[in-house]
């Protein structure tokens, strides 16, 4: 069940993304290009270079989350 609260921060990163990275290379963008912690919670959005595809990282409490 996706639960996103208006508690969690959101965070666009700019740039648009490949759309076939994972957990790996995701966590890698935002821990080195977005400077945040990829374990608190909050949600990261991430869009391809046509504007027409979303994803979203998100730590929960069994491991990561990718929509």
């Amino acid at each position: 069940m996706i639960g996103f609260t208006s508690s969690q921060r959101y965070f666009l990163y700019g740039p648009s993304t490949d759309m076939r990275k994972s957990f790996d290379s995701l966590c890698g963008l935002v821990s080195s290009q977005m400077k945040r912690n990829m374990l608190s919670g909050d949600v990261f959005i991430f869009v391809n270079r046509d504007r027409n595809r979303v994803k979203l990282l998100v730590w929960d409490r069994s491991g990561f989350v990718i929509w």
